[in-house]
C-alpha cells in the first residue's frame, strides 16, 4: 500500500483489506505526538498506512478476532513500528479502562451489514456483518475514548448515513461528511464522517472524492492518497486537535 511504503500480509481466502482502510487513514488529522485509537483494526492495514503517513503518532488498534490480530502483530514487526504501534485483542465494547477519554483520533471501520440484511452465507462473518456489536455500541465505544475535543472518523455505506449521523449527533458536533463516489454521475456508496467531541459547530457536507476516471484509472485526488500517501482533503485546518498537553 502506499506506493510501496506499507508492506503487509493478509489472509489468502476470507477477509481482505481493501480501500476502504487506506481512505479511512487519509481521513484521520493526526500530527506527530497524537494518540490515535483503531477500532476493528484487522490486521492492521489503516493503521499501517495512518502511522507511516504520520511519523511520531501512537497507534492503539483493537482487533476481536484472533487469527487477524496474530496477522496485524506480524505486519507491525513487517514495518518496523513495533515502537508506535500497539494491538490489542478484545471486543470494543470492553475496552480497557485506561482508553477512557485518553485519544485525540479514533478510527472506525466497523462491519457494514446488520445482521437483518446480509445473506445467509455471509452471516458470522465478523468482519462485514454485525455481531453483538452494532453500529450504535461502535460510536459510543469511539465517544468514550476520545478526549474532550477529539476527532472521531468513521468510514461507511452510503446507505446507512442517516443511521450513522443520528448516533454521531448524540455524542459529537462538527459533522463533515464526505461522498466517495466510484466515477463521475455514479452515486456514492462510501461516505467519509468526521466529527470532535464536544463542540457543536453544524454539520458540513463537502465535494469528497471521486475514485475513478472514464478510463478505470485513479483520479489524480485518489492517486495522491493511495500511491503519495497524501491527507484527505476535508477542506478545515487539519492541524487539531493537538496531542493532549499540548497548546
Amino acid at each position: 500500500m502506499l506506493g510501496g511504503r506499507v508492506r503487509f500480509r493478509q489472509p489468502i481466502s476470507g477477509y481482505r483489506v481493501a480501500s476502504d482502510s487506506v481512505l479511512l487513514a487519509s481521513a484521520v488529522s493526526a500530527v506527530s505526538g497524537s494518540r490515535v485509537l483503531d477500532l476493528g483494526a484487522g490486521v492492521g492495514a489503516a493503521s499501517l498506512c495512518l502511522a507511516v503517513r504520520v511519523p511520531g503518532c501512537q497507534i492503539d488498534a483493537v482487533e476481536l478476532q484472533p487469527g487477524l490480530a496474530d496477522i496485524a502483530v506480524c505486519n507491525i514487526g513487517l514495518n518496523a513500528l513495533q515502537s508506535r504501534m500497539s494491538l490489542h485483542v478484545g471486543d470494543i465494547s470492553s475496552l480497557p479502562s485506561t482508553f477512557s477519554e485518553s485519544f485525540d483520533h479514533v478510527m472506525v471501520n466497523p462491519p457494514y451489514l446488520p445482521a437483518n440484511r446480509a445473506t445467509k452465507g455471509s452471516r458470522g462473518n465478523l468482519s462485514k456483518v454485525e455481531g453483538h456489536a452494532l453500529l450504535v455500541d461502535w460510536v459510543n465505544a469511539a465517544s468514550d475514548a476520545l478526549c474532550v475535543k477529539g476527532c472521531l472518523t468513521f468510514i461507511h455505506r452510503a446507505d446507512r448515513l442517516d443511521e450513522l449521523l443520528a448516533l454521531i449527533r448524540g455524542v459529537a458536533g462538527e459533522i463533515v461528511v464526505a461522498p466517495l463516489w466510484p466515477t463521475k454521475g455514479r452515486e456514492a456508496r462510501r461516505i467519509l464522517v468526521r466529527a470532535r467531541k464536544g463542540v457543536s459547530t453544524p454539520l458540513r457536507l463537502i465535494g469528497g472524492l471521486t475514485l475513478y476516471d472514464n478510463d478505470g484509472k485513479y483520479t489524480a485526488s485518489a492517486e495522491a492518497i493511495f500511491r503519495d500517501a497524501a491527507p484527505f482533503a476535508f477542506g478545515l485546518d487539519d492541524n487539531y486537535p493537538r496531542p493532549a498537553g499540548n497548546s
